[in-house]
């Protein structure tokens, strides 16, 4: 039993039915890094056959707590029992033999090779390929009968749908005979469709007496598959209930410590003068293949457009070309200006000048430098701005520390440590300091890629609440995210891509996921006229 001293709420965790001992327990695991304590004395029991949800806040420790379950971190104190069993874990290897396996948020898989090699890669018996090859295929053929994942043995992983090379991850875990599954934010990258396969797969699992951890941000799916939930908060656990028994906005109060809005109000935009004119816009990749389709659309102040679709088809180009990030033909106008698409006024420097922040889609590439501190992150764009500048030859590190220290605590960046590398925040907290930095520079256009993508439910909250403020003070902001609630939630217009088109624009107050879900699927006649603001 566990009890929430912020809430003063009792919930005991369900018990193994019978003498079946439970398939996961973990007792006191604790876990520090300098002086995070990531993880302190947590106590966890996953019952066997259940679906079991992982939640918490960004540096709760979730994904520790998992890490330390595969293998990847040791713990300071504490011990795992495996089907009831004391299990040492001290390697990736140990979890496999001990009936473990994990989908990670970004596959693991070769993308030149086949289903088929990836399945067996580092799982081949003797030294000739072909006996393993021949067992695998056998073996695929009759997972993929049993459990609904249909994929070509023969076909390359480069070649596969997010959706298809997620069932390839699974079907590695169960070739290697994994009882226990762990699934790191599973449906981050899929279509709606696509997500419910994937739940009638893990239906599938739980049938056939697996056991499944689920780590997601997702309420709405921790309601919709799992059997119980455990809740973690600064690296304790707060709570483990029955899912039948709880509710989104409990399970949310117990993350946070206190009620959160799950759909933040807004009232109708009030469109002004045209920001942002895309006409005509293609792009090709290094490989001369077309990634952007003749892209026309437009943004006008006091108005957020939504851009849907499944990650893979032309919104990251998009956004790069709008951020100075790649070249492209066509036309781009931000306030009746054209911008430079190819010249050496194409970049994000140039961009910045003409009012354009922008939080990029990949925070640890393009948005951070992951061993800088904070502090310099946070001034990185801007740091010729003039409340840096202590003379014309040197930036006022101190006057940057104190903005930094300033926006840290409006965007409750944890921990609150200017100093800190960017390496050493949690992945949710690497992206408030991309978003604070940006969104406090007060641009006439925000370009934004999956801006709470690994965020937790009271972060969405905030950010959802900036987003909105940002409209309402006259913004234009384009916003691209994979998530359809999010969009539906504060896009004004949604328009929806499909293979470097736009396939169509729809209107969130009479649109549903279903419709948005068939348009990101390709089914539906693109659109040939731009998207236009409201007049």
């Amino acid at each position: 039993m566990s009890v929430d001293t912020e809430t003063g709420r009792r919930a005991t965790a369900a018990p193994p039915s019978g003498d079946v001992p439970p398939a996961i327990e973990l007792r006191g695991i604790s876990k520090a890094f300098g002086s995070v304590q990531a993880n302190k004395d947590i106590d966890i029991l996953v019952a066997r056959g259940t679906i079991h949800g992982i939640i918490g806040e960004n540096g709760a420790g979730k994904s520790t707590l998992m890490s330390i379950l595969y293998g990847f971190y040791k713990a300071d104190k504490g011990e795992i029992f495996i089907g009831g069993k004391l299990t040492t874990i001290p390697d990736s290897q140990s979890a496999i033999r001990a009936g473990i396996g994990m989908v990670f948020q970004h596959f693991k898989l070769v993308q030149n090779f086949t289903v088929l090699e990836n399945v067996i890669l580092g799982a081949e018996e003797g030294r000739l390929l072909a006996p393993s090859l021949a067992k695998a295929r056998k073996v695929l053929a009759e997972l993929a009968a049993e459990y609904e994942l249909d994929v070509d043995p023969d076909a390359l992983v480069q070649d596969l749908s997010v959706g298809l090379q997620q069932r390839v991850e699974i079907l590695k875990a169960l070739y290697r005979h994994a009882d226990i599954l762990i699934l790191d934010e599973p449906t981050g990258v899929l279509t709606p469709d696509e997500a419910d396969h994937l739940f009638r797969i893990l239906q599938g699992l739980k049938d056939q007496g697996k056991t499944i951890v689920m780590i997601t941000h997702k309420l709405r799916e921790i309601m919709e598959i799992t059997d119980n939930v455990s809740v973690m908060r600064r690296g304790t656990m707060v709570a483990t209930v029955k899912t039948a028994e709880t509710s989104p906005e409990d399970l949310a109060e117990l993350m946070v410590g206190r009620k959160v809005l799950m759909h933040v109000p807004k009232g109708p935009a009030n469109p002004g003068k045209v920001v942002l004119e895309v006409e005509n816009l293609a792009v090709r990749d290094e490989h001369k293949v077309e990634r952007l389709r003749g892209i026309s659309l437009q943004i006008r102040a006091g108005e957020i457009l939504g851009i849907a679709g499944v990650a893979g088809n032309g919104q990251s180009e998009l956004l790069a070309v709008l951020g100075g990030f790649a070249n492209g033909t066509g036309k781009i106008r931000v306030n009746g200006v054209e911008l430079d698409l190819t010249g050496r006024h194409s970049d994000g420097q140039s961009r910045r000048a003409q009012g354009i922040a922008h939080v990029p889609e990949d925070r640890q590439s393009l948005g951070l430098i992951m061993d800088f501190t904070a502090w310099e992150n946070m001034a990185f764009g801007y740091h010729n701005a003039p409340e840096y500048q202590k003379n014309w030859l040197l930036m006022d590190n101190d006057a940057l520390r104190a903005d930094t220290d300033k926006k840290m605590a409006t965007y409750d960046i944890r921990p609150p440590i200017a100093t800190l590398a960017a390496k050493n925040f949690s992945g949710g907290n690497q992206q408030k300091i991309v978003v604070a930095r940006e969104m406090e520079r007060n641009p006439d256009l925000l370009l934004i890629g999956q801006p709470t993508r690994g965020v937790d439910i009271g972060a969405i909250e905030f950010i959802h609440k900036q987003i909105i403020a940002l409209r309402d003070a006259g913004k234009a902001i384009l916003l691209v995210s994979v998530e359809l609630d999010e969009i539906m939630s504060i896009a004004d217009r949604i328009a929806v891509m499909f293979d470097g088109r736009i396939m169509g624009e729809r209107d969130p107050a009479t649109t549903n996921e279903r419709e948005l879900g068939l348009l990101m699927a390709g089914m539906g006649e693109a659109s040939a006229a731009p998207t236009k603001g409201a007049a």
